[in-house]
């Protein structure tokens, strides 16, 4: 059964900069494989994928979230398996930052900023995808 998908939910975790009121981004920093992603994680059994996708930001970016348009979802080969990941545009609500076992570091990015420093292009067009959500919804 080593060629069932991996289910994968995560946000592009989002909020307005109190300075100027723009865009920014919330990007991960994963050390064990030292890449910059959007917050995401593995769906535990029988988990709904909404669900996993504000757990995962809640456990790799310590801020609660409000979902929002659902975008596209990202299928690829991890460690030679099928992966899904269905994402969320997702306001951050509250929370701080505290590093842990999967993330060191994050950063709020403007979308330029993100697209540049996003370790894998499948991501850079979710910026893409996202700004335009959020042009439309009038956020």
């Amino acid at each position: 059964m080593h060629d069932t998908t991996v289910l994968a939910a995560g946000c592009l975790l989002w909020r307005r900069s109190p300075l100027d009121g723009g865009l920014r981004l919330c990007l991960v920093h994963r050390p064990k494989y030292d890449d910059w992603s959007h917050p995401k994680g593995k769906l535990k059994r029988g988990e709904e994928a909404l669900a996993g996708a504000l757990r995962e930001v809640a456990e790799e970016t310590g801020y609660t979230a409000a979902p929002g348009t659902e975008l596209s979802t990202t299928r690829y080969l991890a460690n030679g398996r099928p992966k899904e990941v269905r994402y969320w545009a997702a306001e951050a609500t509250g929370g701080a930052f505290a590093p842990n076992d999967e993330v060191d570091r994050i950063l709020w990015l403007t979308p330029e900023e993100a697209r540049t420093r996003l370790t894998q292009p499948r991501d850079q067009d979710l910026v893409t995808e996202l700004v335009r959500a959020l042009e439309h919804t009038g956020n």
